[in-house]
């Protein structure tokens, strides 16, 4: 059982490369867009262009927030998420990563929409998309707070491993 625990750990460690490189990849495309449309002047759709590639820099983040998130969860800590401690941080770190990405396509779209207007309602069902997601995220956080002060030990437990985490950086 040993051998498919480090396998799995190994697996997750590979995830967590690939997930950075591909936040490379995407950092270096929003800097070629953005350093092209420095070079060739700013023009009428200079602002589109730059939130473009704002949503492309939004992606890298989220790209490197996973990596980042797996390799702390799995590979470093080593831990199961199955307290509602681990859960609540978990959640929490990649839908802070997606909710400001959705924003910011929504964001994008509504740019757009100026030149297009029947694109507006994507924007708007974008927008309802990004509240639901955050009045969502907000009840879970409380409910779970809830659940938290049911297992103190486990909130503790969380705690230290974070003091551990942060001596090991």
């Amino acid at each position: 059982m040993k051998a498919v625990h480090t396998l799995f750990v190994c697996v997750h460690a590979l995830m967590a490369l690939l997930f950075a490189l591909v936040s490379m990849g995407l950092l270096w495309i929003a800097a070629s867009k953005g350093w092209s449309l420095w070079a060739h002047g700013l023009g009428d759709n200079a602002t589109l262009h730059m939130v473009e590639v704002m949503g492309v820099l939004a992606a890298a983040v989220v790209a490197l927030q996973i990596s980042q998130t797996v390799v702390e969860e799995e590979v470093v800590r080593d831990a199961s998420i199955a307290g509602p401690t681990r859960v609540r941080r978990f959640l929490s770190r990649f839908l802070v990563v997606v909710v400001v990405a959705l924003a910011i396509e929504a964001l994008i779209a509504t740019f757009k929409g100026q030149e297009t207007p029947q694109h507006l309602l994507y924007a708007a069902a974008l927008m309802a998309g990004v509240g639901v997601m955050l009045f969502g995220w907000g009840m879970f956080v409380h409910l779970n707070r809830s659940a938290e002060e049911l297992e103190p030990e486990a909130l503790e437990a969380a705690k230290s491993e974070d003091g551990e985490v942060s001596e090991e950086h």
